[in-house]
């Protein structure tokens, strides 16, 4: 039952033909007579208003009364057929029902043939309405949710950020902007939209915790969110991640022909790495996707939470969650040694455990994608052999060196005119790099990596200066970027780019 139908019930037991709502004034009841009644004591708060109408808003007319303000509509209450005009001024909602009486009868059914009584029939129970039916991936949706969602995909974001005492802003081609026309948002106002969007299991987490992640399917804009929520020093707040539901193009990309062959590899480890918001998890979805079309195999993902959906092409795709399907990646990890996987993408490579056990899978025959959060490949390595105490590291690297097929490293630069574009370094393992790799001179990779560009290696600096060439990012923004300041600037003069220092150099 929509909260809405016991204010419209006494529009009927009380003989009216209108109910008025605005946001911060009290509902108002017409008579027939012409006569006003005020239906509650107290006036109705903006998002009391925004609640009723997204209770009954049809699911064809909530992107257009998210972005535009403004939707008509017929809604039937037992019989009794009203006539609702949505309409938004700014941060006021308004709504008017006015009864049009009853709603059309049915025609009868055809008379039936004199004879036994007819077994009684079964009546389901009616579907759940769009209002009631929870979403996959999320809660029951929230009128404030979806105009904010609304406003994330018409500026373009990536993300939004909600905190408590502050107005919401989005991350739009890698810069911050308020978003307009919404204000403060209270804490309590935060709370109320988090728990109707959370899964059940996320909210108990979050109110345990204080923190949780989950996916939240949001049809209106025909995407899915990642979501996390947090509590700081003055209330709640949640973070949104954009992901479309249609898998990446590598051509849109910009993926080289060495990376999308990773696709076709029988066994082996490929690490992506970069830090937070780098776009791993579009270049994993691309590299997996392209597996999809080509083989007849069986991929397992383990992620947290699900992000890109990968529909069954050529492939036989299990996706599992970690906190829903699973406990932890290691345990997931484990598990999927028992479940025929040809392909394992695991989301996160975060403890040694995890490593260890990817490790294993992509020694014992498997092809195995992860990801980490270091700046370069060849940190990469040093990182996974730091993990390990000093007594196993020399045996790390030796099966390192053996399963370690690529590392590809990627930032996100802005892009001159809008947008972001990737930089990426990639490192594949030759037999020298291997050699290197298993004898601890990780020193020596830049310079093996600089002589083996026909096997598809390419530098951080490389790659930046490729991007400035093709007038694709700034200088400056390049310089910001890259891990090693003297040989970008270095290879800036080689490259005949004109790079001065004296416009300010701001370290990263």
């Amino acid at each position: 039952m929509a909260q809405i139908d016991r204010l419209l019930s006494h529009v009927i037991a009380r003989g009216g033909t209108r109910l008025h709502m605005e946001a911060d004034k009290k509902p108002r009841l017409e008579l027939k007579t012409g006569e006003t009644l005020d239906l509650l004591p107290n006036p109705l708060p903006a998002v009391m208003v925004d609640t009723l109408a997204g209770d009954v808003v049809p699911r064809n007319l909530k992107a257009t009364w998210q972005l535009e303000g403004r939707a008509e509509f017929n809604y039937d209450l037992a019989g009794q057929v009203f006539q609702i005009r949505l309409c938004r001024d700014g941060e006021n909602p308004t709504l008017v029902a006015e009864w049009r009486g009853p709603a059309r009868p049915q025609p009868a059914a055809p008379a039936m043939a004199v004879g036994p009584s007819p077994a009684p029939q079964v009546v389901s129970a009616p579907a759940p309405t769009a209002a009631s039916a929870p979403r996959p991936g999320g809660g029951h949706g929230h009128p404030l949710a979806e105009r904010l969602f609304a406003a994330l995909l018409h500026q373009q974001g990536s993300d939004l950020h909600c905190t408590s005492m502050e107005p919401p802003l989005v991350r739009a081609h890698g810069d911050m902007k308020e978003l307009e026309g919404f204000g403060q948002l209270e804490p309590a106002t935060l709370l109320e939209m988090m728990e109707a969007l959370a899964t059940p299991i996320a909210w108990h987490h979050f109110q345990e915790r204080h923190d949780a992640d989950f996916a939240y399917a949001y049809e209106a804009g025909n995407c899915r969110l990642r979501v996390n929520y947090f509590m700081d020093r003055v209330g709640p707040g949640l973070v949104c991640r954009v992901i479309p539901n249609q898998i990446p193009d590598p051509d849109k990309l910009g993926l080289p022909d060495p990376i999308r062959r990773l696709c076709d590899l029988s066994k082996g480890l490929v690490l992506v790495t970069g830090p937070t918001g780098s776009g791993k998890s579009t270049t994993l979805a691309a590299i997996l996707d392209l597996a999809n079309q080509k083989r007849h195999d069986h991929i397992l993902t383990i992620e947290d939470p699900i992000e890109f959906v990968h529909p069954r092409k050529g492939c036989l795709v299990n996706q599992r969650e970690v906190g829903t399907h699973t406990d932890s990646f290691k345990n997931g990890l484990r598990a999927a040694l028992r479940e025929d996987p040809d392909i394992v993408m695991v989301g996160e490579m975060r403890d040694l455990e995890t490593i260890a056990i990817a490790l294993e899978t992509a020694v014992t025959g498997h092809l195995v994608f992860g990801t980490l959060h270091t700046s370069s490949a060849i940190g990469t390595i040093d990182r996974i052999v730091d993990q390990f105490p000093a007594d196993r590291q020399q045996q790390i690297r030796v099966m390192l060196a053996d399963a370690l097929k690529c590392v590809v490293s990627q930032t996100l630069l802005k892009r001159i005119g809008g947008g972001r574009v990737a930089a990426l370094e990639t490192l594949f393992i030759s037999p020298a790099i291997a050699n290197l790799i298993r004898e601890g001179k990780n020193f020596q990779i830049p310079s093996a990596m600089q002589t083996g560009r026909s096997y598809g290696q390419k530098l951080m600096n490389d790659s930046l200066v490729e991007l400035m060439k093709d007038k694709k990012v700034e200088p400056m923004e390049a310089y910001l970027k890259c891990p090693d300041k003297e040989s970008f600037i270095a290879a800036c003069k080689r490259a005949g780019i004109p790079f001065d220092l004296r416009l300010g150099e701001v370290e990263s």
